[in-house]
């Protein structure tokens, strides 16, 4: 062969190497891809594995509704594996490698606060869908999960006022959303006039499993004569023999009840819930919510599950919630470029399952009601006490000291999570 053919021939593989790069890069353009962040094995996976699963079914769904912006939705789906650096490795790799538009995610606050600089850094965007300590807001996240004035506190207060109790567990799991809601339950508490000896705070770590000692020192300080509650904040796989214990000590609800903010349908789905009958839990949605909206979301689920005994729970309609106002911020936008879709997010309003809209707020958090439920002998909750309306959440509490000042509007012209009302300066970061 000569030189010209060569040539020829050489400009041939590289013309049709790059159409070929070019088709590749279109077809890739063909997709909008949403991340999901959420533990799929380790101590979490009790918790978070669902999560995965109800988001794979509001991207099919989506799909069957033609998709986003003329393009269908691609799940990319990763394992953080309940190690807290970890998800900061699998959110890096979710906004840089796979370019994702966005990602619902984490569970625990400490794998939320590993991730929070990945995004802020890449610009991303987070839907975060649990219950969590406040004391945070952040342009780059909207916390679709309650804030502690949605669920700690009014649960304190339905117990105070509805049950006399007069002492106080603080049970948690040692990590920051715990010890930072404790530390706001404590402030509060005493506020109430709660004398510091009717209050003990006790921690265990992760997957902790020999809950005997910790049993018997919550019943001992029950018997002092005053009505005592256990408010649990005890996470992930941890609760399965905590709540085995509670029944081996004959530890009743009528006795000493536990309020629960981590516990849902799906830990009870691993439990014997005969010995739990009575005891609380504190969300913003329950499966036996009787509503249309609930009904039809949950016949969805087992079909997409093809398994009629799987449950629902409140992360599971937080993702609801925000994956549905996600979709409405990008249409509205026109596009999924990630500063034109924040603007668009605040003011959206969804149906949520328990009856109502639910909107997001300037400060990224939304409003929803607040239900206090007991456990049945099913393993489902029968809602006792519920707000009469929605709940804005708080992103900063007004018991402790550093925060009862601040506020969050991401808004131009403020776009601050942190303006000092007594100031009127922005803090100068976004976290604390």
């Amino acid at each position: 062969m000569n030189k010209f053919k060569s040539r020829t021939a050489l400009s041939g593989a590289l013309a049709l190497a790059i159409m070929g790069f070019g088709a590749t890069g279109a077809l890739a353009e063909e997709t909008i891809k949403v991340g999901i962040l959420h533990s799929l094995s380790g101590t979490m996976a009790i918790s978070e594995t669902t999560l995965k699963d109800v988001m794979l079914m509001l991207i099919d769904e989506q799909n069957k509704k033609g998709g986003l912006l003329g393009k269908k939705l691609e799940a990319v789906v990763v394992d953080p594996a309940s190690d807290w650096p970890l998800f900061a490795e699998k959110a890096k790799q979710l906004l840089e490698v796979d370019k994702v538009a966005a990602v619902f995610g984490c569970w625990t606050s400490v794998s939320r606060k590993s991730v929070l600089p990945v995004f802020e850094q890449n610009n991303g965007i987070l839907f975060y869908p649990v219950q969590y300590e406040g004391e945070e807001s952040s342009r780059n996240v909207f916390y679709t999960g309650a804030a502690p004035n949605q669920q700690a506190i009014p649960a304190v207060d339905y117990l105070m006022n509805e049950e006399g109790v007069e002492r106080w567990v603080l049970e948690g799991t040692d990590y920051v959303y715990p010890r930072t809601t404790n530390k706001i339950l404590e402030a509060y508490l005493k506020a109430k006039g709660v004398a510091a000896e009717d209050i003990m705070i006790n921690y265990t770590p992760f997957g902790f499993s020999d809950w005997q000692t910790e049993v018997a020192a919550i019943k001992k300080f029950g018997s002092a004569g005053k009505k005592t509650a256990v408010v649990s904040t005890i996470n992930g796989d941890a609760n399965v023999p905590f709540y085995k214990e509670l029944g081996n000590q004959g530890i009743k609800a009528t006795d000493i009840p536990v309020v629960a903010f981590s516990v849902g349908e799906e830990e009870l789905a691993g439990l014997d819930t005969a010995p739990l009958v009575g005891h609380l839990a504190a969300w913003n949605y329950f499966m036996s919510a009787d509503t249309p909206e609930n009904a039809e979301f949950i016949a969805k689920w087992h079909a997409f599950i093809k398994n009629e005994k799987r449950v629902t729970n409140d992360p599971m309609e937080a993702h609801y919630i925000g994956f549905n106002m996600w979709v409405k911020a990008v249409e509205a936008a026109g596009t999924t470029e990630t500063d034109a879709v924040i603007d668009s997010m605040v003011g959206v309003a969804v149906p949520n399952l328990s009856g109502g809209y639910s909107a997001m707020l300037p400060n990224h958090h939304i409003t929803k009601p607040v239900l206090i439920g007991e456990i049945q002998g099913d393993g489902q909750f029968n809602t006792v006490w519920e707000t009469s309306g929605l709940v804005p959440g708080d992103e900063w509490s007004d018991y402790l000291e550093g925060s009862k000042d601040l506020i969050s509007d991401w808004r131009a012209p403020l776009s601050c999570g942190n303006f000092n009302a007594a100031t009127g300066k922005c803090m100068g970061t976004v976290t604390q």
